[in-house]
């Protein structure tokens, strides 16, 4: 099976999928989040840094559901903001 290559807006919101878990992750360590979630300490690494931008499901529903992280909050972290909201530069 041929992976397609992901746009440049996919990676994006890996970006800020891993930025919400890493700021929701607080001060408890990766390993003990991983190991509650049931993954290893890599592969969050991985989704926090954005190196995976697109993780299963089930996986950011553990670290979601380990994290008090409604999912509905989740997505909505990822979701860039709007050209409108966005700060203008002079």
């Amino acid at each position: 099976m041929v992976r397609v290559p992901l746009t440049p807006e996919e990676r994006e919101r890996g970006q800020r999928l891993g930025e919400a878990l890493r700021e929701a992750r607080g001060t408890r360590s990766m390993a003990s989040v991983a190991a509650a979630a049931g993954m290893s300490v890599e592969t969050l690494r991985k989704i926090e840094s954005g190196r995976v931008p697109t993780p299963a499901f089930f996986t950011v529903a553990a670290l979601a559901d380990e994290l008090a992280f409604p999912l509905a909050d989740l997505a909505a972290a990822c979701v860039p903001a709007s050209a409108d909201e966005q700060p203008r530069t002079a």
